[in-house]
């Protein structure tokens, strides 16, 4: 068992021995029911490997159900262990003002059985509120002014989309969600910043086709994510091919003459072999610093030997936590989460949320966003 899946059962099976501990002192149900509840948390502790089984058999029908069904509950799950965690903090906070006054201060203090049910509450709402959310998408204007771009062109549009994860749940519907605001925003280039496809399931046809259909006049690009090798890195390559990107791996292009577009793989440890890895300073370092270049990179980590050799890096990865408080635990990795930073050196940084999601269909205090970045031509200073 690889250190990754460890590590993921622990956590996983702590959040739902925590859980039904919470469960049993607010209910206090019986052997037969506990043993019941008991094995529905075992069932959907082991379902995300389930759903990875059946697609590999070629059981897409049932992998969607149980990829609906598991990944929903890991989300629910999810926000009751940090509602329950939050009020088990207040209530440890409040007996020990209550020793140190020496004063009885319960009467501030939620019992275990309501404690459970406001926990049980905000998990339902919060869960409802970030359904609806996941395909509430967002449009983000990011404004660039610079020299680099002519005055005859004026202005110029780059449209990201990032984190999609199609495949299972992110299906046709929330697709075009996501491409009625990438057509809208009318882009002279789109590109994506990893995690396109996330699906061991070769049919994949009807999805690549309505990818197709957006064709921007100076083309479109993209670089893998981490779920990209995943799931199988020539069946992502191929899905984001038929869609009509061109695959960066270590390369740049000049695109329309006007802008560097620069492109580098995911970094992975699980799949060294597979990564095309080339410094980003060394990818940089042949290009025309006349022009303004833009680097796609899925992660939103910056190659401080590279800062002054690219205006714009555009990542992805973070979905800004995706279910609020995760957010919380990314900001551990990244100085942020989502956005735009600039940098030294005169080159900057923008993080997208994501337009799709991970596992549960929902997103919580981190919608989902197409972005728009706009290059305007300003005079030389």
């Amino acid at each position: 068992m690889s250190t990754f899946l460890l590590i993921y059962f622990l956590v996983y099976c702590g959040l739902h021995l925590y859980s039904f501990v919470k469960a049993r002192r607010a209910l206090r149900f019986g052997r037969r029911a506990g043993a019941s509840i008991a094995g529905f948390m075992v069932l959907m502790v082991l379902a995300p490997i389930f759903v990875r089984l059946s697609e590999s058999a070629g059981f897409e029908a049932l992998a969607r159900i149980m990829a609906y069904g598991g990944y929903t509950w890991m989300g629910l799950i999810f926000l009751f262990f940090s509602a329950s965690l939050a009020l088990d903090t207040y209530r440890l906070l409040v007996f020990a003002a209550g020793v140190l006054l020496r004063k009885d201060l319960s009467r501030l203090s939620p019992s275990a059985r309501y404690s459970f049910f406001i926990s049980l509450l905000f998990t339902l709402i919060a869960a409802g509120l970030g359904y609806f959310s996941a395909r509430d998408i967002h449009t983000e204007r990011v404004v660039i002014k610079t020299p680099k771009l002519s005055a005859e062109v004026g202005k110029l549009r780059i449209v990201q989309i990032s984190d999609l994860h199609l495949g299972l749940i992110v299906r046709e519907e929330r697709l075009r969600l996501i491409l009625d605001k990438v057509e809208k925003a009318e882009p002279d280039i789109l590109v994506s910043t990893g995690d396109l496809w996330d699906s061991q399931m070769c049919n994949f046809k009807g999805l690549s086709e309505l990818l197709g259909r957006i064709k921007p006049r100076y083309g479109k690009y993209a670089v893998t994510g981490n779920h990209e090798y995943y799931t199988g890195l020539e069946r992502s390559l191929e899905f984001t091919r038929h869609a009509g990107f061109t695959v960066l791996r270590g390369e740049a292009v000049v695109t329309g003459g006007m802008v560097n577009i620069a492109g580098v793989d995911d970094r992975s440890e699980r799949y060294p072999d597979l990564s095309h890895e080339i410094p980003v300073k060394e990818l940089l370092s042949g290009l025309d610093r006349s022009k303004f270049t833009i680097l796609l990179k899925h992660r939103p980590e910056i190659d401080t030997d590279a800062l002054g050799l690219f205006d714009l890096q555009l990542s992805g990865h973070t979905h800004k936590g995706q279910i609020f408080p995760f957010m919380l635990i990314t900001r551990m990795y990244y100085k942020i989460t989502s956005g735009y930073l600039k940098l030294n050196d005169n080159s900057s940084l923008y993080i997208s949320r994501g337009s799709g999601t991970w596992g549960p269909p929902i997103r919580f205090l981190a919608p989902p966003e197409v972005t728009v970045i706009e290059l305007v031509h300003k005079e030389g200073e």
